[in-house]
C-alpha cells in the first residue's frame, strides 16, 4: 500500500503563521502533525512508500522534512504558488498517480489532521472489506455540515451518496479527508475528472467512487481536531495528548 498525503494547501486562514510555512508541519503536542500521521501508519507495516503532494511554496520545507525520517518518503510539486491557483485535492491525487506511476492500493489523507486515534483501525477495517473505504463522524450542527462532506450510509456502511457542502445536508455524517481506494479503482480518478467531477475537494472523487462502485464507511473511533484558527491552533497544541485510541 502506497499512501499520498495532500499538502498543497496555503492555510491561509492561519496567516501570519503559516504565510510562509507550510501548517503539517506546524509542531502539536512536541511532534510536527505529519510526524504523527506517519508514525502511527509506520506501526502499521503496511504503508511501504509516501508521496506528499504540495505547492512550490513549500515544497522544500516538505523535502528537508522527509530528509529526517526512515521512511521511504518523496515530495511531488504542483507548481503552483498562491491560494487562488492550486489545482485543487482531486487533481493533485491524480498529479502523485501519475508522476509517481503509482500501482497500487493507495491511502490518501489531508497532512493537516491531527487524530486522538490510530489509523490502524482504519487500515484494519479496509483490509476487511477489500473494497474502497472512507471514515465518517456524527456532526449534529447543520452549520457545519454545510461546511463538509456529508454522506448517506446504508445499514452495511455502503456509502450511498456524498455531497460536498450541501446546501440542505441530508444526514449528520461527515467525511473528514482520510480515503482508501482499492488498486481497480484508482483509474477512476482521471475518469472522473474527464466526467466533470469537482477537484477542489477530495471528497468530489467519493462522491463519483460511489456511483461506480463499492465504496464503504467506518465510523471514527476518536476524535479529529481541525486547526482553522490561530486560537484552535494554540489551544490543540496545548491539550492534545497524542493517539490514545
Amino acid at each position: 500500500m502506497k499512501c499520498i498525503i495532500l499538502a498543497a494547501g496555503y492555510a491561509t486562514r492561519l496567516y501570519p503563521l503559516t504565510e510562509n510555512f507550510p501548517k503539517p508541519l506546524l509542531t502539536v503536542g512536541g511532534k510536527t502533525i505529519l510526524d504523527w500521521l506517519v508514525d502511527d501508519l509506520e506501526e502499521t507495516g503496511e504503508v511501504d512508500g509516501y508521496v506528499v503532494v504540495t505547492n512550490r511554496k513549500f515544497a522544500q520545507h516538505f523535502t528537508d522534512w522527509a530528509g529526517t525520517k526512515k521512511a521511504d518518503i518523496s515530495v511531488v510539486d504542483d507548481g503552483t504558488l498562491t491560494n487562488e491557483t492550486r489545482l485543487g485535492a482531486v487533481k493533485d491525487i491524480l498529479l502523485a498517480i501519475n508522476e509517481k506511476k503509482l500501482d497500487d492500493d493507495l491511502l490518501v489523507l489531508a497532512g493537516d489532521n491531527v487524530l486522538s486515534f490510530s489509523l490502524s483501525h482504519f487500515v484494519d477495517y479496509c483490509k476487511q472489506k477489500n473494497a474502497s473505504c472512507v471514515m465518517r463522524y456524527f456532526e449534529p450542527d447543520e452549520a457545519r455540515l454545510q461546511r463538509a462532506g456529508v454522506a448517506e450510509i446504508a445499514d452495511d456502511d455502503r456509502v450511498l451518496r456524498l455531497e460536498e457542502k450541501p446546501e440542505k445536508p441530508k444526514s449528520h455524517w461527515c467525511t473528514p479527508p482520510f480515503y482508501f481506494y482499492k488498486r481497480e479503482d484508482v483509474g477512476f480518478v482521471a475518469k472522473a475528472i474527464d466526467d466533470g467531477c469537482g477537484t477542489d475537494a477530495p471528497g468530489s472523487f467519493i462522491s463519483y467512487l460511489c456511483r461506480h462502485t463499492a465504496v464503504y464507511s467506518m465510523e471514527m473511533p476518536g476524535r479529529r481536531f481541525d486547526i482553522g484558527t490561530l486560537e484552535g491552533y494554540k489551544k490543540i497544541d496545548a491539550e492534545y495528548k497524542g493517539i490514545t485510541e
